[in-house]
């Protein structure tokens, strides 16, 4: 079965060479985090590199640097970049952020993470799929140690992980000594549980922000005035 394009209001994201498709955490995330005023900006795990064109998109003066380390998601994401409008600022590197990390001495004032999140359960036969949804590749303390690494003194790095595992990564952000500074609670409906948590995080400690948000109402496609107002500079139909 063919998979198609994903058609977005300002560029393209072809997707049938990365193991991990477009889908509502990605873009959620590229929306959410804050990037007013960056100058350089990471995305770590880039897949499609959606998050990063989504960045360049927002931000017009910024350079990214979005690394991936699948050789085909990371040659479908340049493919993408390269097809862009945004081709001269946003950079794929094929290589694992712990590699990337000591190669560089470049600070980011934001990095970008829509990271793995299963740390336990059952492999499916598809080796691509599981080394980005379960933590083998990516631990959750060496993505912390990168971005420590990597951020620069006023940094900010956001990120989105389900409820638990966001209640667990903010703990082990502040023994890393990183702190929480902006979260979001995501239903997908309004009669449902916190399903993800957005979550910005910094090297100081200051009180955390916080505030929700509901995807849509009960019928299928029926969003809410929030996730309209925070997505629709992207999708075509909002």
């Amino acid at each position: 079965m063919s998979i198609k394009p994903f058609r977005f209001k300002q560029f393209i994201i072809e997707q049938d060479q990365c193991s991990m498709k477009i889908g509502t955490d990605g873009v959620l995330l590229g929306a959410w985090a804050n990037v007013d005023g960056k100058e350089r900006i990471l995305d770590i795990g880039t897949g499609t590199g959606v998050i990063a064109l989504m960045a360049a998109q927002r931000n017009s003066k910024a350079i990214i640097s979005a690394v991936e380390i699948d050789k085909a998601s990371a040659k479908q994401a340049q493919e993408n970049a390269a097809n862009s409008p945004f081709t001269n600022r946003v950079t794929i590197i094929n290589t694992s952020i712990q590699d990337f990390t000591k190669t560089t001495d470049t600070p980011f004032d934001l990095i970008i993470c829509n990271p793995p999140f299963f740390s336990g359960g059952t492999l499916s036969d598809n080796s691509n799929r599981n080394a980005v949804r379960h933590t083998i590749k990516l631990p959750t303390g060496e993505l912390l140690l990168c971005a420590k690494r990597l951020l620069s003194e006023n940094g900010q790095f956001a990120l989105i992980l389900p409820y638990i595992e966001g209640l667990r990564f903010k703990e082990r952000a502040e023994q890393c000594g990183i702190y929480c500074s902006r979260v979001t609670e995501v239903k997908p409906k309004k009669d449902k549980s916190v399903e993800r948590l957005l979550m910005s995080f910094g090297r100081k400690k200051v009180e955390t922000e916080k505030d929700s948000m509901v995807i849509q109402y009960e019928k299928r496609n029926d969003y809410t005035p929030e996730y309209v107002a925070l997505t629709k500079d992207f999708y075509l139909k909002m």
